[in-house]
């Protein structure tokens, strides 16, 4: 069985489930505006999420545009005119507040932090502080050697760039000895493929692949990770 050294984890729907801390945050931000919220409000924002993260991943937008325009477009859909930036920041702060785990997660992560065999690195995507205080108030920010943020290191998974300034911070980096852990096929799987590292594909919804590209493992839940990288369950 391979043996790892650097384990590589995106946060959200990875570690931390963001659609509940999304549902907790877009009625707040609604309240603070005066816009009544509704469950409709929610999938139109949604998919000008969805969208623009997309478009992000290819480079056809930038972050700023990303989080300076999605509030506006989503509260323009209903009629309201609001600051798109200022709407985006409180989002985040709110996103804060309420963090709960993925099945799983929390265990997984602080029984591969006490073995000592490997290393562990968050890769996400998002806002440098939004996604450290996240990872500090669900108590787990301690627990890994280094976080890095595409705001931080210029530029986003599934690029390139993103994991060359990844690979350059990593001591003693050994492509053979990473695994990149993830349950986004194009922004970790892709990613890390093209990256030349090992994949594991969180695919606990039962998605279909995005592209045709060989996955190295795919689990459903992060327990099966005790099993990929031949560890007892310790916590």
């Amino acid at each position: 069985m391979k043996q790892y050294k650097h384990l590589l984890f995106d946060v959200d729907d990875t570690l931390l489930d963001f659609d509940s801390a999304e549902l907790g945050a877009l009625p707040l931000v609604c309240n603070d505006y005066g816009i009544p919220y509704s469950e409709e409000i929610r999938q139109v924002y949604r998919d000008i999420n969805e969208e623009l993260w997309g478009a992000l991943e290819i480079g056809r937008v930038t972050r700023h545009e990303l989080l300076t325009t999605r509030f506006t477009r989503l509260f323009e859909t209903f009629g309201y005119t609001v600051n798109g930036a200022e709407a985006d920041a409180r989002y985040r702060d709110y996103l804060v507040v309420g963090q709960q785990f993925v099945p799983h997660a929390d265990e997984v992560i602080r029984t591969l932090s006490q073995s000592q065999k490997f290393d562990l690195y968050i890769v996400t995507n998002g806002a440098t502080d939004t996604q450290h205080k996240r990872l500090r108030h669900a108590g787990i920010h301690g627990h890994f050697n280094d976080i890095f943020v595409s705001e931080q290191t210029g530029s986003q998974k599934p690029m390139p760039a993103f994991f060359d300034y990844v690979f350059e911070r990593i001591p003693q980096f050994n492509a053979n000895e990473t695994l990149i852990i993830g349950d986004s096929f194009g922004a970790d799987i892709v990613g890390g493929h093209h990256a030349g590292i090992d994949t594991c594909w969180l695919n606990a919804k039962g998605k279909e692949p995005t592209v045709n590209i060989p996955v190295t493992y795919e689990i459903d839940n992060l327990r099966e990770l005790y099993t990929v990288l031949n560890i007892k369950q310790t916590v």
